[in-house]
C-alpha cells in the first residue's frame, strides 16, 4: 500500500487535472446542442451537482487514507467573515487582472479592444449561465484543481509548485482565456494554500464570475462602458467601476483583518 501511495503522490496534479477535465467535460454535454434551453441547463447543473458530490465524497473519505497529510486542510471552519471579505475583494481582483493582462499583452501585439453591449436576448442566455458560474463551477473547479491536487503535500515549496503546474493546466482548459484563467488559479490556488480552506479559494472564484454578471447588467443598463477584447479575453471598465470595487475591497479587507485565519508553519515531510 505503502509503495503504492509513494507513486501515486507525485502523480496527484495530472491526476486531479484529468479528473477535473472529465467531469466538466461531462457537465457541458448537455450544453453542446445548437440552441440553450431551460432544460439543457437544469441538466447540466444536476450533473455538476452530481459530480460535487463525488468529489466531496473522494476529498473527504478516500484522499485522507492515501495522503494523510490532507486532513490538515479538510478541519478549518470556514468563517462567514471572511467568505464575505472575499466576495467583496472579488470585483476589484476581476479589475486588476484585466490590466495585467492588457499590460502583458501589449507588449507583444496591438490588442483591439470594444465596447461591450448586451441584448435582452443575450442577457437572459448568460443569466442562466451565471447561475452555474458562480454557484456551481466554482465549487467542483476548485476541489478538483486545488484540493484534490495540492492538500497530498506537506511541503509549502511543494505545494507552490503544484500550484503553478495547475494553474497552467487549468489555463488550457479555458482555451482563449488561457492568460486570465492561469492569473486565477494562481490567486485561487495561493489563496487555499495560505489559509488551508478551499471554501476561501471557492468564495474568490465565485466572487470573480458574479462580478462579470454584474458588468453584463451593467451594459445593458446602460450605466457606463465596459472595453473588451476577445483574444485574449480582456475586460477594461471604466472608473465608476474601478473606483466602486477599490471601495468593496478595503471593506473586504477589513472584514477579513477582524479574523484570524488558521495557519500550519509545517514545512517538513
Amino acid at each position: 500500500m505503502n509503495k503504492i501511495v509513494r507513486f501515486l503522490k507525485p502523480l496527484m496534479p495530472i491526476l486531479a487535472a484529468a479528473y477535473g477535465f472529465a467531469l466538466i467535460y461531462v457537465t457541458a454535454m448537455p450544453l453542446n446542442g445548437n440552441t440553450q434551453t431551460i432544460g439543457r441547463d437544469l441538466l447540466s447543473m444536476l450533473l455538476t451537482l452530481v459530480c460535487i458530490g463525488l468529489t466531496l465524497f473522494l476529498v473527504n473519505r478516500v484522499e485522507p487514507k492515501l495522503f494523510p497529510s490532507s486532513i490538515d486542510f479538510l478541519h478549518n471552519e470556514p468563517k462567514k467573515s471572511v467568505i464575505a471579505g472575499l466576495l467583496m475583494i472579488a470585483p476589484l481582483w476581476l479589475v486588476t487582472e484585466g490590466y495585467i493582462i492588457y499590460g502583458l499583452t501589449s507588449l507583444v501585439k496591438e490588442v483591439q479592444m470594444e465596447s461591450l453591449t448586451y441584448t435582452a436576448a443575450e442577457l437572459r442566455e448568460d443569466l442562466l449561465a451565471s447561475i452555474h458560474a458562480v454557484l456551481l463551477a466554482p465549487v467542483l473547479e476548485e476541489l478538483c484543481f486545488r484540493q484534490m491536487a495540492i492538500s497530498p503535500f506537506l511541503r509549502r515549496g511543494a505545494q507552490v509548485a503544484v500550484c503553478v503546474v495547475m494553474a497552467i493546466l487549468f489555463g488550457v482548459l479555458h482555451g482563449r482565456n488561457f492568460l486570465g484563467a492561469f492569473l486565477d488559479a494562481m490567486v485561487y490556488g495561493l489563496v487555499f494554500i495560505f489559509s488551508r480552506n478551499i471554501w476561501y479559494s471557492v468564495a474568490l472564484h465565485a466572487g470573480h464570475n458574479m462580478t462579470a454578471t454584474f458588468l453584463a447588467f451593467y451594459c445593458w443598463l446602460e450605466l457606463g462602458d465596459i472595453q473588451m477584447a476577445k483574444m485574449p479575453v480582456i475586460f477594461l471598465p471604466d472608473i465608476k467601476v474601478l473606483v466602486g470595487s477599490v471601495v468593496l475591497a478595503f471593506v473586504g479587507i477589513l472584514l477579513i483583518k477582524n479574523q484570524s485565519v488558521p495557519r500550519d508553519h509545517r514545512n517538513t515531510e
